[in-house]
């Protein structure tokens, strides 16, 4: 077994479970964890924008998770393991590099 990629799945799954807080919880967890004043402002007005917004990124992350834990060999193969990953790792990477730009115009 991988530590490493038990590590990023239960991390990635975190992750997805702060999104699903942000759903149940409303505006001020939007604010919090720096979704902007729009996204939070629509939650408070009952907007179901925020709400599907979110749980697509819930689903990805919790994929990205089982991927992770697949590729370790704690759960069952998944398929394109190899493929997976490798676009994974790249889209955590830009997103990352991507904040370094952004951190002078913050969204929220």
């Amino acid at each position: 077994m991988n530590v490493f990629l038990i590590i990023a799945g239960t991390l990635s799954a975190v992750v997805a479970t702060l999104h699903l807080g942000c759903i149940y919880f409303g505006g001020s967890w939007y604010r919090f964890f720096g979704a902007g004043e729009q996204m939070a402002l629509l939650s408070e007005q009952g907007s179901i924008k925020p709400t599907l917004i979110t749980s697509i990124i819930v689903l990805i992350l919790s994929t990205w998770s089982l991927y992770a834990f697949s590729a370790a060999g704690v759960i069952f193969k998944l398929p394109f393991i190899r493929l997976a990953l490798v676009l994974i790792t790249f889209i955590y990477l830009a997103r990352g590099v991507a904040g370094f730009f952004l951190i002078n115009n913050p969204m929220g």
